[in-house]
């Protein structure tokens, strides 16, 4: 249960059976699952829809049994949202219009 979470009782001052773990990686380099999920799909429109940025959040806690996730985002999401045009090509990176 998530009351459990070693990494909420850290943060709640106590100190948890186990240490909490923060887990970062670049997803598309170590999860197959991933790399399925996102066939078809480009990065920031992975990155801005809703079901999969929380389905490729979730994808390492539930494989790795982690505390807590960094939530799956880029670098240039508000870049985006404030309206410069940019889009990540594969291999290349972000690139601006």
């Amino acid at each position: 249960m998530a009351h459990d979470a070693p990494l909420l009782s850290a943060l709640a001052g106590d100190r948890p059976a186990s240490p909490p773990v923060w887990f970062m990686r670049q997803a598309g380099r170590s999860l197959p699952e991933y790399r399925e999920l996102r066939v078809g799909t480009r990065m920031l429109d992975a990155c801005l829809t809703p079901d999969l940025a929380a389905e490729i959040t979730l994808q390492p806690v539930r494989r790795h049994d982690v505390d807590a996730a960094v939530f799956f985002s880029d670098i240039v999401v508000p870049l985006k949202i404030a309206g410069i045009e940019v889009e990540i090509e594969p291999g290349r990176g972000p690139v601006f219009a």
